[in-house]
């Protein structure tokens, strides 16, 4: 059974300004050594990782995209793919909790009216931290003066527990797409904390509770119309950076485990190899994200969507692959329950249910036949 939990503010100090790409490079280093030391702990007792997240706010490392314009440094988006792998080869589900937030503030700075962009990334360079959902079928949507009451329900989704604000996405009559911007300081809002995965077990995600909570009609933003979007695109390159750094993690303690052991050269550069590939993938495909962005054409968008498309699948494959890897490699020396090993392997195959394969795989067959 799910806890119930009433939004509530949360006192942080103001976030520093990340001034360049090597000092997010080295932040998110330092961050990734303090989180690897408790990350199996968590795992075991499902610690959830609220000082982590609260870290991770401070050192402003939650607002290295936010566009230059509104004050940010807008870091190229294979960089922000690195951070990402980064911190999910130190843990997994922190890893997973920034690929929603990161994915959340692309579709701000590409959806969202000025005013709108202006008022909430000045809370990201606060460090207010941002996590995306789905309105459930069933809620209600009411008109109310210059905006809406919604009451419903919102679909589980990772860092939920951990946001400031909620992006919520749902059809308004007659049929048009949009996302409301919710803070997690309504009232009438309430998150339940009922994740139950045997993987990605802190990842923060939770079913959020709409009792009729007020939406202003500026707090709306229109979706996205292009299923190329640029927004859907950095979901799946940072879904990549996260497959990546669980391989990367099961690589790191398979050459712990294996010790002085004799292990087939082969076998250990067919996995090297593996996590090279998925590493040139995200830089690829973060190099068209960025082209993408700064010319929002449609076969720029699509061009951009295929590549990144390409790596999350590569990396699901390439995580699972180490992971497996890291039991048949070093056999007994993985298996004790104290080393929870298994975490990498349970982490990459969750992570990896979110993927859409088969219709990324479908959308690609179009993509490279035309």
């Amino acid at each position: 059974m799910g806890t119930v939990s009433q939004f509530q503010d949360r006192i942080r100090p103001p976030a520093r300004r990340i001034e360049n790409e090597e000092e997010a490079v080295s932040t998110a280093r330092k961050l990734a050594d303090t989180f690897r030391q408790q990350a199996s702990e968590r795992d075991i007792n499902r610690i959830l990782p609220f000082a982590e997240l609260d870290a991770l706010s401070i050192s402003g490392l939650t607002a290295i995209s936010v566009p230059p314009e509104h004050e940010g440094l807008d870091v190229p988006n294979a960089l922000l793919a690195e951070v990402i792998a980064i911190i999910a080869e130190a843990d997994a589900s922190i890893g997973e909790t920034l690929e929603n937030h990161f994915s959340v503030l692309e579709t701000l700075r590409t959806q969202a009216a000025e005013d709108l962009k202006t008022s909430l990334f000045a809370r990201v360079l606060l460090g207010d931290r941002f996590a995306g959902a789905t309105v459930a079928d069933g809620s209600e949507l009411s008109a109310e003066g210059p905006g809406y009451r919604l009451s419903g329900r919102m679909r589980p989704a990772p860092g939920i527990l951990y946001a400031d604000w909620i992006a919520a996405a749902l059809t308004l009559p007659p049929g048009r797409p949009v996302t409301l911007y919710l803070s997690r300081n309504s009232e009438d809002a309430q998150v339940v904390d009922d994740w139950d995965g045997f993987g990605q077990r802190t990842n923060g995600s939770a079913t959020t509770i709409a009792g009729a909570v007020h939406v202003d009609a500026g707090a709306i933003a229109p979706a996205p119309s292009s299923g190329y979007s640029t927004g859907i695109s950095l979901g799946l390159l940072l879904k990549a950076g996260v497959g990546l750094g669980i391989a990367r993690a099961a690589w790191a303690d398979l050459m712990t485990a294996i010790g002085d052991r004799t292990v087939s050269p082969s076998r250990l550069g067919e996995h090297a190899v593996g996590i090279e590939i998925t590493a040139a993938a995200l830089e690829r495909a973060g190099r068209k994200l960025d082209i993408a962005q700064v010319n929002p054409v449609e076969a720029a968008m699509a061009d951009a969507y295929f590549s990144a498309s390409a790596a999350a699948i590569t990396a699901g494959e390439t995580a699972l692959s180490a992971a497996n890897a890291l039991f048949e490699l070093a056999g007994e020396a993985s298996t004790g329950i104290g080393l929870n090993l298994d975490r990498h392997w349970r982490n990459a195959r969750i992570h990896a249910l979110s993927l859409p394969r088969d219709r990324l795989l479908h959308r690609a067959g179009d993509h490279m036949s035309r």
